[in-house]
Parts: structure tokens; C-alpha cells; sequence
């Protein structure tokens, strides 16, 4: 995504070598200061003033407002920011600043809307948008509000300029879609009125028709709130907060700091849990489409700023470890270790921490000595592709010390330029659930790397966390300790106030306890975002069939044979109430398997997996996974909780094939 957020310029800055810092570079050598040299590429700051030059920083001190805080957990968080700031003074001078200009108006909407998936709502192309007239047909009335927003806004902006462009109305597109259709193979309805449960207040005059979301899951009731513990993946978030909105003026809004965060759960899905690298990657960017819409629309219930920046090309290096681009690396990596999703310095960081044992006391709080830590940057630098680097000689906490440098030193941070502030203004949602719903959203726009990255972080944070009775490394003390590393480049550089800067280290700090302590929730697929990728699909194939049909009417073949063998496709080997299930790369390669209301994805592995024999009987239940493949979705790895009976009720035309999971090597 690249647009700005702010009427203000933004100033990006990044650090470039010149020949002076590679030769001299001085070294501080002060036990417990951790410190890069100045040769370090890639750190970023934003300035939201129109600047053409860093501006000094200010200094970090306690508020006198920390009382909601725990002091001693605080005390991390500003003497790690301490620590960075150290070591990054003595490159200022050398900062190259890049000015973005303040966007044209509806500039910010163009790009939102070309992210969204619906480009061809505007310009040469919006003459005939039934690309989007799907798309559009599937969403919630607030989703619907939220795009119609900025359709509106672009069209203003356009008319403004004289362009020749037919913007459609949103209304206008949704009033083709009144009539009522008849029911999906997924047994849902396809359209339907509005209805109470899902009004959005001040929008009745807008996107007439949506997708109702009591044909996907019940409404969210409002009389009687659901379990405090409760994640309802099942409607639209924003929905949610339109039916809360009320009820949550009753209540105190959950705006406390407090290290005791509730203990979410997700209620079972009969249908099985969706997670992040389970569907083909043509229904993932549907479902990335949808995040963004579902992400401002729930913003915008809330009366939120959505704020997003624009992505800036800097000078980067193209080889190396230390200030190199996740995608750059990955190249690298890739081309020795085929399928690795993650940066292999990254992994070997961690593995040498974990290496000198998890139990010891301070780890990530306790830095390296910065003469040792600019060294090894260096000899990685030109050994660690040739396999020549002495990791024996990387003491723990400087392993420790040279993961947080290669996280703040990536040339694009790695929650991403475009989503850096919007990660940041999570904390002004009013509640700790809505908080959690907003970052679910957010992982899922990530790019893969990043994500992926990410991932493998805070599983590593967490396993941290698990000894620390003996580290005395609570959560709430890392997140303190990673919370300037993956936001720092939104503290350098900005003249605050110490109020300001208080505000930013408690909203980051919170931010980054929530990433870590719900990491397994937020690599969930929201089952409403799957349930409208379903229905997009189904929407799909019924235009491709009428398309079919034409075609072959107008190539004189015979219509009504060609309609009964499509009728009886999908039935002609199984009789009802039996499924069959193919796995070709098992002994047994086929078998029909009767539903039953109890019958579950893993039991199915099951009974192939006891049918093996000979080399192929060590196959374990975890490395081969039966998936769901056509019919309304594209493909979809199923968990082993899945009810067999439900799922082929809601996708009666899918086939079921048990294979292999490509490779997901980290």
C-alpha cells in the first residue's frame, strides 16, 4: 500500500555509509552498552514535520504519569530505548532524508481502493466493473460503508479535475444486486435484505444490500453479551462493534495498562480453524483484500484514524546480512536452502541464544559490549555464506544483542512502513478485544516475509518467557525490552513532549505484550473473511457457467447434454451421506468413508495411515494432511479437529485429497 496518512509531509530518513565510517568507526567499549557501529545500514525514522533534515532528539526520561505502569517494567523499556539511542548518535550527520510530498487530494482513497482489490471501480475501467460486482456482493454493510467512503471521496476528487472517468455509486452497483438469488452450493443464501442485528447506525441510505451475516452465524446478540473470554471469528468485527456500541457505554472501557491481559480463547468451529498458510494463495489475496476493508471499516465505527504511510524507496544494500531488505536475504537464502521462508541469519540468531540455554538470567535485557558487537557484525558480514564464521565465539547475550540490531537495522521495519502506525494506534481502540481483532487484521496484510519473520520471533519471545522463573524474564519485561526495536524508527527523530513520549513507550510496550501473549490467535484466518471468499467464488463460478453455456450454444454442441453431465459430475461414483476420498501419494489411494456426526479430518488420516505398510508405515500423522479442494474454495488444509459431516455440507462439491503440506522450512 503506498499512500500517507497525515496533510503533513513525511520525513524518512536513512542512514548510508560513506568511506570515513567504514575506516574509522570508533569503538565503546563500556561494559552494558549496546551499540552498533557507525558503518550500520538501513535505520529509519519518520518526521511528520516538513523537514529537510533529522531533527535532534529528545531525551528519554520517566512521566510522571507512569504511575499505571509497573515501574520496574518500565525501567526496561527506557533502558533499552537508552541503549539505541546511544548507539545511533554518532551517524546522525551522515542521515540522507527523503521529503514525501503531501498526497493530491483522494490520492490516499486511490491507493486504498487499488489495495483493496478494486482498481476498476475508477479510471478507463469503470465503465464496466463486474469484476468487483462480486466482490462488492459479498460484503458486510459496514465493509460496504467503508468502501462507498472512499469510491465517494475519488469521485469528488476527479470530477474536480475534470477527468473523464464514470465513476460508478457504490449504490448504484449494490441496488443490482436487490433481487433475490437463490441458495449457493454452500447452502448459503447469496443475497438478502438488511436486517436489524447488522444496521449500521447513520448508513441506512448506503449500500442498500450486503451479504447478511445470519446466513453465515448467528448475530451478535446485544441483550446478552457473549463469555468475556470469547473471540467470534464467525462476524464481521466492525459488525460487532456496531452491536457493542451501546452496550459499551454502559461499561468502563478497557483502557488499562495492567500486565494482566484476559485469556482469550476461540470457540470450536465444527467447520475446522483456518490459519495462515492453509489456503492457495489465490483465496489468500482475496482474504488480504477483505482484511484491509474489514481493518477500515472497523476504524471507522470506532471513530479511529486509520493512520498508514507511504512505502519509500532508500538506498539499500543488495548483499550482506545487517541492513539488507527480508526480501533481498531471502533471495540469498533461498538460492542455498530452496523453500526457506525465513532469513537464515535471523535462524541461526536464535539458535545460538537458545544454544547457551534459556534459563540465564537478563536475556535480551542484558546487551553486549559494542566492540564485540561491531566485529562480529563485520566477520559475519564476509564468513557467514561461506560457512567459515566461528559461532563459538558469539557469546549469548551478543547473540542476543545482534538479533535486536538486525530487527532495528532492516531498511523497512519489519511490521512494514505501510502498517508501522497503524500497529502503533491499535492502543486507541477501546477494548482489549477489539485491540486483538485489529492486530489479527494487521498480521494478516503483512507481507509474507515479514510475517513469516514475525512469526518465528515470537515464538522464539515466548519460549523465552516459559523459563522465566529462572530468567526473570516475564512478558510484560520483553515486550519492555522488543518494543523500541520494532518501533524505535517512530521514536528517533520526533520532538515530543514527555508526556508524548511516555504515551508512545506504554502503547508500543502494550502492543508488542499483546503480539506475543495472543501470537496463536492472531495466525487464525477469521472464519467470516473465508466464508466471503466462499461466497465470491461461488458467485464466480455460476458467471463462468453462464459464460460456458453461451459459448457452447453459440458452438451448436448439445446444451442439454452438456447440463446433465455437469448435473451428475459430482454424484455419479458416491452415493449420498459418503465421501471419497483420494491419496495418491499413499498405498491406499482411494476410499469411500461414510459421515457420521462424530467423524473427524484426523480420523480420516487415520484409517489410511493404519493401511500403510513396509517404509511408507513410518509416515507420521503430522506430515501428510487431508485437504478440502474445490467447490467454493480453492484449497484449504484442513485441521484435525474438522467435523467431516458439517464441512461437506457447507462445500457439497469439493473434492478430498490427502497430501503433503508444501514445504514450510524456516
Amino acid at each position: 500500500m503506498s499512500w500517507l496518512s497525515s496533510s503533513q509531509g513525511v520525513v524518512l530518513t536513512a542512514y548510508h555509509p560513506s568511506g570515513k565510517d567504514q575506516a574509522a568507526g570508533g569503538s565503546r567499549a563500556e561494559a552494558g552498552e549496546e551499540a552498533a557501529s557507525s558503518r550500520r545500514h538501513g535505520q529509519y525514522t519518520v518526521n511528520q514535520e516538513n523537514a529537510t533534515k533529522a531533527v535532534e532528539k529528545p531525551p528519554f526520561h520517566h512521566s510522571s504519569s507512569q504511575d499505571s505502569l509497573d515501574e520496574i517494567s518500565m525501567e526496561d523499556y527506557w533502558t533499552e530505548l537508552e541503549n539505541i539511542k546511544k548507539s545511533t548518535e554518532n551517524r546522525q550527520e551522515d542521515q540522507e532524508v527523503v521529503v514525501i510530498k503531501e498526497p493530491d487530494e483522494g490520492e490516499l482513497e486511490e491507493e486504498w481502493l487499488k489495495e483493496a482489490g478494486l482498481s476498476n471501480l475508477f479510471g478507463e475501467s469503470a465503465g464496466d466493473p463486474q469484476e468487483s460486482m462480486v466482490f462488492l456482493s459479498t460484503l458486510t454493510r459496514t465493509q460496504a460503508a467503508a468502501v462507498q467512503k472512499r469510491v465517494e471521496t475519488v469521485s469528488q476528487t476527479l470530477r474536480k479535475k475534470n477527468k473523464q472517468h464514470q465513476i460508478p455509486d457504490v449504490r448504484d452497483i449494490f441496488a443490482q444486486q436487490k433481487e433475490p438469488k437463490e441458495k449457493a452450493p454452500d447452502g448459503t443464501e447469496s443475497q438478502s435484505g438488511a436486517t436489524n442485528e447488522n444496521k449500521y447506525p447513520g448508513k441506512d441510505d448506503q449500500a442498500s444490500t450486503f451479504v447478511d451475516e445470519k446466513d453465515l452465524s448467528p448475530p451478535v446478540p446485544e441483550e446478552v453479551p457473549a463469555a468475556e473470554t470469547d473471540i467470534n471469528l464467525e462476524v464481521s468485527f466492525a459488525e460487532q462493534a456496531v452491536s457493542q456500541k451501546e452496550s459499551s457505554k454502559r461499561t468502563q472501557r478497557n483502557k488499562s495498562h495492567s500486565a494482566q491481559l484476559p485469556d482469550f480463547r476461540l470457540p470450536k468451529d465444527k467447520t475446522g480453524t483456518t490459519r495462515i498458510g492453509d489456503l492457495a494463495p489465490l483465496d489468500m489475496k482475496k482474504v488480504c483484500h477483505l482484511a484491509l476493508i474489514e481493518l477500515t471499516a472497523l476504524y471507522d465505527v470506532l471513530g479511529v484514524e486509520l493512520k498508514q504511510q507511504k512505502a519509500v524507496k532508500i538506498k539499500t544494500k543488495d548483499a550482506g546480512l545487517f541492513g539488507v531488505p527480508l526480501t533481498v536475504l531471502l533471495e540469498q537464502d533461498q538460492r542455498k536452502l530452496p523453500g526457506t521462508r525465513i532469513p537464515l541469519i535471523f535462524q541461526k540468531l536464535i539458535s545460538r541464544i537458545e544454544e547457551g540455554g534459556l534459563e540465564t538470567e537478563g536475556l535480551l535485557r542484558i546487551p553486549g559490549v559494542a566492540s564485540r558487537i561491531k566485529n562480529l557484525c563485520q566477520e559475519l558480514d564476509a564468513k557467514f555464506y561461506e560457512g567459515s564464521f566461528n559461532w563459538e565465539s558469539v557469546k549469548q547475550h551478543d547473540a542476543a544483542s545482534l538479533l535486536k540490531l538486525f530487527i532495528r537495522e532492516l531498511p523497512q521495519p519489519l511490521l512494514s512502513v505501510e502498517y508501522l502506525k497503524a500497529f502503533q494506534t491499535v492502543q486507541n481502540l477501546p477494548t482489549k478485544k477489539q485491540q486483538l481483532q485489529a492486530l489479527n487484521l494487521l498480521v494478516l496484510l503483512l507481507p509474507d516475509v515479514n510475517r513469516d519473520t514475525l512469526k518465528a520471533l515470537l515464538e522464539f519471545l515466548q519460549r523465552i518467557i516459559d523459563n522465566k522463573e529462572k530468567n526473570k524474564m516475564t512478558v510484560m519485561n520483553v515486550a519492555m525490552v522488543m518494543a523500541p526495536n520494532l518501533f524505535m524508527g517512530q521514536a528517533l527523530g520526533l520532538k515530543s513532549s514527555e508526556q508524548q513520549e511516555f504515551t508512545m513507550a506504554a502503547g508500543t510496550a502494550s502492543t508488542m505484550h499483546l503480539l506475543i501473549k495472543y501470537q496463536k490467535l492472531l495466525w487464525t484466518i477469521p472464519k467470516f473473511l473465508v466464508n466471503q471468499v466462499r461466497k465470491q467464488n461461488t458467485e464466480n463460478h455460476k458467471k463462468d457457467k453462464k459464460a460456458m453455456k453461451k459459448l457452447l450454444k453459440k458452438m451448436a454442441y448439445d446444451r442439454e447434454k452438456y447440463e446433465k453431465q455437469e448435473k451428475n459430475s459430482n454424484d455419479a461414483d458416491v452415493p449420498q451421506g459418503v465421501i471419497r476420498v483420494q491419496a495418491p501419494y499413499l498405498s491406499k489411494v482411494s476410499m469411500a468413508i461414510q459421515l457420521t456426526e462424530e467423524l473427524k479430518a484426523s480420523d480420516v488420516l487415520a484409517r489410511f495411515l493404519s493401511q500403510e505398510s513396509g517404509v511408507a508405515q513410518t509416515l507420521k500423522k503430522e506430515e501428510v494432511f487431508l485437504y478440502e479442494i474445490g467447490g467454493n474454495i480453492g484449497e484449504r488444509c484442513l485441521d484435525d479437529d474438522t467435523y467431516m459431516k458439517d464441512l461437506a455440507q457447507l462445500n457439497p462439491n469439493a473434492e478430498w485429497v490427502i497430501k503433503f503440506k508444501p514445504s514450510q522450512k524456516t
